[in-house]
């Protein structure tokens, strides 16, 4: 986990798909007149979240914040629903990827369009359009974005040169991919590695997958699954080839050995994201590079989101909100933590160039943001079912359990069923 983000990516995304409700219990707005913002930051980012709160708080005392460290981002939608039912919420809470659409149309969440859209100092439109996504649901902003991340391709340079393989460029095919997975492969070594536990971490890089060779997940009116096309059949085929084929794949359980197994030089590359880096030991000489592609060179990003509540939090949590957000205040944050900028302007700033500086290979993902991330997982209440099958889906392949098309048709159905409604 890099950055001291606390949590594995895996429990980000296993948590953003996740819409099940349990029992808890959470502490909202006192009587300290106090607003309440939960999060789950440790370590790097606590601290330097902590910092910045209290800088506001010296400056705006009409409008305080407490930070509340809720447990752990992992079951922060759970806690939030929770704090619903007890009818004692807070005014912010971080909640991760699709985890918004378990919170709008709920009285308590805020729809805030009017007063982001509307604020030319906030500029809306220069937050990179990824975070946007990810707070919106049906054409209104609920939230702000959290963080931003995607997925690059992260490469062992010695493995590459011990075996005479040229480092990957911009302008990698999947056949390039899959050759030099084949070439890095035998002895206790693969070539790539793939979470194959079949939650949404297996589902996402095969997302991008699809939209590198040209597909959609759903139809154009989300009403139909769209993935059982040329282009997924695709995809899937090229897993298979090179797991069960060319067996060049470590398919990783799910408690992430792959990154072990990467610092021990086993496994020579990886498709992961920033919060990565920071667990490379010192001495592996790694490189980043842009996915590979076939029709395009997509990624898929990973974006997590400060959900507003009450008017509490319209009024008074979300101008603290817009602050941490600015483009200087962020960019602290970022040179704290690690995290990647979350709006285009940041990479403008006097300071950035130092942030690249002290984080390599960070370049490779920030222009990712704007070059690569073209589309997004749909914010719908039915996401998390769909990555339950697919990820079965996708499972099955890479176990040789299935063939590529059979497996598409056989999670078009149930989730078309699903989008139905049924």
């Amino acid at each position: 986990m890099a950055h001291g983000r606390g949590l594995s990516r895996r429990t980000v995304l296993m948590m953003g798909a996740a819409l099940v409700m349990t029992a808890g219990c959470g502490t909202g707005s006192g009587s300290d007149g106090k607003v309440k913002v939960w999060h789950g930051y440790t370590d790097k980012e606590a601290a330097a979240f902590d910092k910045l709160a209290a800088r506001w708080n010296t400056t705006h005392p009409g409008q305080q914040v407490e930070l509340v460290f809720n447990g752990g981002n992992d079951n922060a939608l759970q806690k939030t629903l929770a704090s619903f039912a007890s009818g004692n919420p807070p005014e912010v809470a971080y909640q991760y990827g699709s985890s918004i659409t378990g919170l709008t149309g709920r009285p308590q969440t805020q729809d805030l369009t009017d007063l982001l859209r509307g604020d030319t100092a906030f500029d809306w439109d220069d937050l990179f359009p990824a975070g946007r996504e990810a707070a919106t649901v049906d054409g209104k902003i609920y939230g702000v974005p959290a963080l931003v991340d995607n997925l690059s391709l992260v490469y062992n340079k010695k493995l590459f040169d011990e075996a005479k393989i040229a480092h990957p460029t911009e302008s990698w095919t999947w056949e390039d991919f899959r050759s030099a997975a084949r070439k890095l492969s035998g002895d206790g070594r693969f070539g790539w590695a793939y979470v194959n536990d079949g939650t949404e971490d297996t589902v996402w890089r095969f997302l991008a997958l699809l939209w590198q060779a040209g597909g959609d997940l759903l139809s154009a009116d989300g009403k139909k699954a769209a993935f059982a096309s040329d282009a997924g059949t695709q995809a899937m085929q090229l897993l298979r080839d090179m797991a069960v084929t060319d067996k060049s794949v470590y398919l990783d359980a799910g408690d992430q050995q792959y990154l072990n197994l990467f610092n021990s030089g086993r496994i020579g590359m990886l498709w992961t994201g920033p919060w990565d880096l920071g667990s490379i030991n010192e001495d592996v000489s790694y490189g980043v590079q842009i996915l590979p592609g076939k029709v395009t060179h997509a990624t898929i990003a990973g974006p997590d989101t400060f959900v507003v509540f009450g008017e509490n939090g319209r009024a008074n949590a979300l101008p603290f909100l817009k602050w941490l957000l600015s483009a200087e205040i962020h960019l602290e944050f970022a040179m704290e933590t690690g995290h990647l900028p979350i709006r285009q302007s940041e990479v403008d700033l006097s300071g950035y160039a130092e942030f690249e500086a002290r984080y390599p290979g960070t370049k490779v993902f920030v222009d990712n943001l704007a070059k690569n991330v073209t589309k997004s997982r749909p914010n719908i209440p039915q996401y998390p079912k769909i990555s339950q099958v697919l990820g079965t889906a996708v499972q099955s392949v890479l176990l040789g359990q299935a063939e590529p098309r059979a497996a598409l048709d056989q999670a078009r159905g149930e989730v078309d069923q699903a989008l139905a409604g049924s």
